[in-house]
């Protein structure tokens, strides 16, 4: 009986630390799951609703101009240096990444292979509009320095949220276990919201608490370095690191002045990496002998990871290869941390439940206040028949 009691105790401990820490952040969490939710599809929608621009079409036995000659078509038309290119196996339009003297990221031009023609860049009205969400989502589309706190306190509680409501849902017997993960449609109303609310968040819980926690890291930069050294990793492994090119010896160059073309490195790098996958491609530069080519895998389950080959443009060497899949577990998760936080760590069909995950979650604040209102109502009615 005493060990019934104390487990009441810390329940009721529990469910008020879980009650008030919800009425504080219940509003900016939900507009940071809604929004998040909206954007979890963003690049599908945006190439669905601007399709003309992202798909090309052409006969089967039609061959694409080569990079070189679409990259002097480009800088024609459109001011800055060429970096890189993507080509996907479908037949997707080439994306083309320009910076202009004076931007960080630059834009992306969409070019069709078998023309030359510029589709448009990645600007949309489609693409604003999620940017508003990607907004809303990071920093509630307040000043940087304030938003982003605001947000990074606020998936705080969510943790906590996460982690008492578990508490709360473990049942005292266990034949009770069963009962807690059904929603029985047939009740009142009450019911089915207080059901929902339970059942639901225990279903999704442990991806609300990735998503939390790898979320973190873009709120806060203590968070990021202790996470950085509790994986054992350096600032590099948070992107998709390259490997330094080694400098091959002058005689060489001197010997081998023609360039290797795209085509033709692709070619050496699909010997290497023998799957079916899109390449970001490092154009060629007078000041560097080797690029990097990122492959990365096509498909439902596809993984965002990419696998890196360096390959000298005058001989055609291979000078370095990073496979993720032969990474320490460590270094995969660090360099996932995105994807983690996005869903798309298995392609589409993560997504998918990371969406339902994230839908489910701007419900939670919703029933957990309907629940709370409802308990008011009863104890008011309790006090009126006293």
């Amino acid at each position: 009986m005493a060990s019934t009691s104390k487990w009441k105790r810390v329940r009721k401990l529990f469910n008020d630390i879980h009650l008030w820490l919800g009425i504080g952040a219940g509003l900016i969490l939900f507009v940071v799951c809604l929004t998040g939710t909206v954007y979890t599809f963003h690049t599908e929608i945006d190439e669905w609703i601007n399709g003309e621009k992202y798909h090309v079409k052409a006969a089967s036995n039609t061959k694409p101009i080569p990079v070189e000659q679409l990259a002097e078509k480009i800088k024609q038309q459109v001011e800055g240096q060429i970096v890189s290119v993507s080509i996907s196996t479908d037949r997707d339009a080439y994306k083309f990444s320009v910076v202009k003297e004076g931007e960080r990221r630059g834009s992306n031009y969409l070019v069709n292979q078998y023309t030359g023609e510029i589709l448009g860049d990645t600007k949309s009205n489609t693409s604003a509009f999620f940017m508003v969400m990607f907004r809303l989502h990071r920093w509630l589309m307040l000043d940087t320095s304030i938003g982003r706190p605001i947000v990074g306190w606020s998936t705080v509680i969510f943790i906590f949220l996460i982690i008492t409501g578990l508490v709360i849902w473990i049942p005292q017997k266990v034949k009770s276990w069963k009962q807690g993960l059904k929603i029985k449609w047939s009740a009142n109303w009450k019911r089915v919201n207080h059901d929902l609310h339970n059942a639901l968040g225990i279903y999704t819980a442990i991806f609300l608490l990735i998503m939390a926690l790898t979320g973190l890291q873009w709120s806060f930069d203590w968070y990021r370095t202790g996470l950085q050294r509790v994986l054992g990793v350096t600032e590099p492994e948070r992107g998709r690191e390259r490997p330094e090119s080694k400098p091959e010896a002058k005689q060489e160059l001197n010997t081998l002045i023609q360039k290797l073309s795209v085509a033709e490195l692709m070619a050496i790098a699909d010997k290497e990496l023998p799957y079916k996958g899109t390449y970001r491609v490092e154009l060629p530069s007078n000041k560097k002998s080797a690029i990097n080519l990122n492959k990365y895998h096509s498909g439902f389950f596809a993984s965002p990871a990419s696998d890196i080959v360096s390959i000298n443009i005058y001989t055609g060497k291979v000078q370095s290869k990073e496979i993720f899949s032969e990474k320490s577990f460590n270094e995969k998760i660090a360099r996932s941390i995105k994807a983690l936080h996005v869903g798309d760590v298995f392609g589409v069909f993560s997504k998918i439940i990371y969406f339902i995950s994230c839908l489910i979650a701007t419900s939670l604040p919703v029933t957990g206040t309907m629940i709370w209102i409802n308990k008011l109502k009863k104890k008011a009615k309790r006090k009126e028949k006293k």
